[in-house]
């Protein structure tokens, strides 16, 4: 179980050096001030990952299961698997996995 946050640390700012920490906050795609501050005063650095490829991968990934499913449901009810399926399926699944390639690369880089 999570441990509940229930102490409060006041922190003062001038006007610009809040408007300031929004504006890094929202640049960095994080909604929540206090997560933002609470993970910059603990780690020092917040970390952006805007992987479009992830995205991809995790859609392709659902597609993939989805016809897996329905190919298994298929297999099962009449016994016969087309091999057109199969094929994209196959297509799909390598393209998974040159994605899921070139995103370890990226992140090794960091």
């Amino acid at each position: 179980m999570r441990e509940k946050r229930d102490e409060i640390i006041i922190l003062r700012t001038t006007k610009a050096e809040k408007n300031r920490i929004y504006e890094k906050m929202l640049g960095m795609g994080i909604r929540s001030l206090s997560a933002y501050i609470r993970k910059m005063a603990l780690d020092g650095y917040c970390l952006h990952l805007d992987l479009k490829e992830l995205r991809r991968m995790a859609y392709l990934l659902q597609m993939c299961s989805n016809n897996l499913n329905q190919y298994a449901k298929c297999a099962n009810e009449s016994g016969q698997v087309y091999a057109a399926d199969l094929e994209d399926l196959r297509i799909r699944l390598d393209e998974l996995i040159s994605i899921g390639k070139q995103t370890l690369a990226k992140l090794t880089e960091l």
